[in-house]
């Protein structure tokens, strides 16, 4: 087992010992198993899915971020992290309509890129509430 933290602007969001853990990496999902050799990783928005102490599979959507391994202990720096129970996916469908109508309205490459950010974000959401309901 190895320490697994869970980081967002807001709070600690999970902290204690895992299995496993699987992450959105940027150049594809990554797996994370005790004695780990040190990395550091962007995160993409996608599904973290961690094996717990008593063997209970997790599932959050992240909405990016980063990711620390070293030392047994993965520190998981989130933009946003949440239970996919606790989805609210009515919301979730709304922020997509707007990132599609952001995206067509978008004049400089900035907005462009916000835009398309906040459309993987959403969709992220949409596609884990689905998988898991």
């Amino acid at each position: 087992m190895f320490r697994l933290s869970i980081v967002t602007p807001e709070k600690i969001f999970f902290e204690a010992d895992v299995k496993s853990l699987v992450v959105p990496g940027t150049e594809g999902y990554l797996g994370v198993l005790s004695n780990h050799a040190p990395l550091i990783t962007a995160l993409n928005p996608g599904k973290i899915e961690f094996r717990d102490a008593e063997d209970q599979v997790r599932l959050l959507a992240v909405s990016g971020g980063f990711l620390e391994v070293s030392g047994n202990v993965a520190t998981l720096l989130a933009d946003a992290a949440e239970e996919t129970d606790s989805i609210d996916i009515d919301r979730a469908r709304a922020a997509r309509k707007k990132a599609w109508q952001d995206l067509k309205d978008a004049r400089s490459g900035e907005e462009l890129v916000e835009a398309r950010a906040a459309l993987d974000r959403a969709t992220n959401r949409i596609k884990l509430y689905e998988e898991t309901h």
